[in-house]
């Protein structure tokens, strides 16, 4: 029961923060220019909106619960379990952000489901 509930935080936490970045990086536009200056201010615009610091806080979470589930399980079966924030990603990218996910990126969530059902079974 602990496992499952921190792989579910390491999952849903992590790419959740991960979408509410890509949210915010998608409302700045493209940087296109990597001069200092120029990347401080889209950092300035960043950290102005909430979104980035919610994608943060629940990288963090993410990150944290992570570093908890591998100190009392083996990398061997954290590292593959964690690849359903794949799932999620694809998942959120499509509902959340709008954007297409093509049947090519579907067949590649399927086949880690099936990954992740092997080394949940294993």
């Amino acid at each position: 029961m602990r496992d499952a509930l921190f792989i579910a935080i390491v999952v849903l936490a992590g790419t959740g923060g991960e979408i509410a970045v890509s949210h915010v990086m998608k409302r700045i536009g493209e940087v296109h220019s990597f001069h200092l200056a120029v990347v401080l201010k889209a950092l300035g615009r960043a950290f102005r909106m909430g979104w980035m610091w919610l994608g943060i806080a629940l990288m963090t979470a993410g990150f944290f619960s992570l570093l908890a589930l591998l100190s009392w399980e083996d990398v061997s079966f954290v590292v593959p379990v964690t690849a359903c924030s794949y799932i999620v990603g694809a998942l959120g990218s499509r509902f959340l952000l709008g954007e297409h996910v093509s049947a090519a990126r579907w067949a590649g969530v399927l086949l880690v489901c099936f990954g992740v059902a092997l080394v949940w079974i294993g």
